[in-house]
Formats: C-alpha cells, structure tokens, sequence
C-alpha cells in the first residue's frame, strides 16, 4: 500500500460539521470512508495554525488516493493537501538509477 500524508483545513461550513458531529465523530466518519476505499487510517490528529487536520492514509494506489481525495475536496467542506510518502528503501532504489539532467547554466 501507499502512503500519505494529508493537511486539511475546513472551510467555515466545515467547521460548522465538526462542532455538530464532534472529534470522533468525524475521525470515526473518515476512518470508514478510507476502509471503503481499501485502505486504513494510520494516525488522526488535530491541528493549530494552518492546518486543522492531520492525517497519515494508507491506500492502495495513486489512482485510489486521487478518487478518494477528489471526492473529499468535492465537498466544499475542506480544503487538502496531500504528499505521497516514500520509504527509506523506495528513495534508496531511487539513488540508484542515474538520471541523464543538465543543471540550467552548466557545463555539458
């Protein structure tokens, strides 16, 4: 499975949502809709500042992550940023492979 990391922040209307459904209450509503998409919530916190939602996602694939993100954001209800994760081993086989890329200005 792949990992993610999401950065939410709720819009007003969002926000009007948590107070009525409460913490766990929208923890435990996104815990199923992730399990629906074959996935599992790895942590769930709140936030100061610019993000009011933290979350680390399992999912299958990209394509998993990108219907389940867009149907989140389709909402109206929050805004996310999400960043795929990689593992130490994925970015060791990474450094492996040697791109052929000229820097702007340098020398061939």
């Amino acid at each position: 499975m792949a990992k993610y990391l999401c950065q939410a922040s709720y819009t007003p209307e969002g926000m009007r949502g948590l107070i009525k459904d409460k913490a766990s209450g929208r923890k435990a509503a996104v815990q199923t809709a992730i399990r629906a998409a074959g996935g599992k919530l790895e942590s769930f916190y709140y936030a100061f500042g610019k993000d009011d939602v933290v979350l680390i996602v399992d999912l299958p694939d990209n394509a998993t992550a990108a219907g389940f993100l867009t149907t989140v954001a389709a909402s109206g209800m929050v805004r996310i940023r999400t960043t795929p994760l990689l593992t130490i081993e994925e970015v060791d086989k990474g450094l492996e492979s040697k791109a052929k890329y000229r820097a702007p200005g340098a020398a061939n």
